[in-house]
């Protein structure tokens, strides 16, 4: 009783020390220090989650790339640039030098052409001074051409020039490692050739009339000759010539003693090179040296005639040459200018004796004579189909009117037929 009322009056205080606990589980944690909190330390690279700035200095790799780039990493792609920029320069380096070759021949030529033609150039009226530049078209990177009319004599006059393709040197390669290997590859090289068309008496068909222009006309301005093939032609290209075109093809080969030795006429009469070898055209030939291919005068076509149409003669001049590598046209521009008059001396002179002519046709007649049969073979062949499809047809018709017997019966008896017909084919064969 007396405890109970001190501990209401507060009489007893409760002693410092807690009274020791009876459980013996937690014994080894009694004595375990109290947790301290771990001083904050910045990971390098790591971000900073609104927390301050690092003193240090920032590592920026991400942003400046020579950090984290460098050149070796970008030698494919160099490899690249450095590959286009040489195809880009070969290719603006060899256009500009055949661009340059080719207004280097028309500069030595165009005085030539201005003086024998009213109109030099495409631009369809004649103009005079005209700039020897304009006078040439490019119709490709390596292939110019010009044009030429208003003449007495030739209706017009084709030109063109083949160049070399310098701005792809690999493909000028590899055509010239196929030219080493198989004959039916040419060698790249730069090459003129001109076409010329003449009137042979046809002024009034092509050329158009004008009112009071008949009085004008002389009446000895006759611009016909003679159909023939000549060619004078440099040996080298002599076997290519007869394989590709078939004008030359019926020609005989015969060396003559004006021209150098590396030449040769192609003719069809002895009478006609006596006529068409001056002694002008032979000291141009010789000037121009081995750069000369061939000259032929031809009324055939270039492929063998296959219709009636194909064997009508159609005279032309061709001439061809190819380009020196100094651009200095000297020795060959006398050979331009006797081909271009070379059209009034076959009206002049260019008629022959009837017994030439004899000659010359007979080759002609006789393939027209081929052209001929193979025609009429062909009618027969066509002819004989026809008769076979109505007699098919027969045939078919009388088998659709007979009954199952009849037909039958029919076919029996063409089936006997048939074999009446093989066994009298084997007994002639033996």
């Amino acid at each position: 009783m007396a405890d109970f009322l001190k501990n209401i009056v507060g009489g007893n205080k409760p002693s410092d020390a807690p009274a020791a606990s009876a459980d013996s589980d937690f014994a080894d944690f009694a004595n375990a220090p109290s947790p301290e909190p771990v001083p904050f330390q910045s990971v390098p690279g790591g971000a900073n989650l609104g927390g301050p700035a690092p003193t240090g200095r920032p590592y920026t790799k991400w942003y400046n790339i020579h950090e984290r780039h460098s050149l070796s990493d970008f030698r494919a792609e160099g490899i690249i640039l450095i590959a286009i920029a040489v195809i880009f320069t070969l290719h603006f380096a060899g256009t500009r030098s055949n661009r340059a070759k080719s207004k280097a021949w028309i500069k030595a030529h165009a005085s030539i052409l201005a003086s024998e033609f009213a109109i030099v150039g495409f631009g369809g009226t004649p103009q005079p001074d005209q700039d020897p530049e304009k006078m040439l078209k490019a119709k490709s990177l390596f292939e110019y051409a010009t044009y030429a009319t208003g003449r007495q004599n030739v209706a017009f006059m084709d030109v063109k020039l083949s160049l070399v393709k310098r701005f792809n040197p690999i493909m000028t390669f590899i055509e010239t490692a196929m030219s080493f290997f198989f004959d039916s590859f040419t060698a790249p090289e730069d090459s003129i050739e001109a076409v010329i068309y003449p009137f042979d008496g046809k002024e009034a068909q092509i050329v158009p009339v004008l009112p009071g222009s008949a009085e004008l006309r002389s009446k000895d301005s006759k611009s016909s000759f003679d159909g023939f093939v000549w060619a004078i032609v440099n040996k080298d290209k002599m076997k290519q010539l007869r394989e590709e075109r078939y004008d030359v093809s019926i020609t005989f080969t015969k060396d003559h003693a004006k021209l150098p030795i590396w030449t040769t006429v192609m003719s069809e009469s002895a009478e006609v090179t006596d006529t068409l070898l001056t002694n002008e055209l032979a000291s141009a030939i010789k000037a121009a040296g081995d750069l000369f291919d061939y000259l032929i005068i031809s009324d055939q076509p270039v492929d063998k005639p296959k219709t009636m149409d194909e064997t009508v003669p159609r005279k032309r001049l061709y001439l061809r040459y190819r380009l020196p590598s100094s651009n200095n046209y000297d020795d060959l521009t006398p050979l331009l200018s006797y081909f271009v008059r070379i059209a009034d001396h076959l009206a002049s002179s260019a008629h022959f004796r009837p017994e030439v002519l004899r000659k010359i046709r007979s080759v002609r007649d006789e393939n027209i004579k081929q052209i001929q049969k193979v025609a009429e073979e062909e009618k027969a062949e066509e002819r004989a189909a026809e008769r076979d499809k109505a007699k098919k047809a027969k045939r078919d018709a009388e088998l659709n009117a007979m009954d199952a017997k009849a037909q039958k019966k029919y076919l029996e008896k063409e089936r006997e037929k048939e074999l009446r017909k093989s066994s009298k084919r084997q007994t002639l064969r033996a």
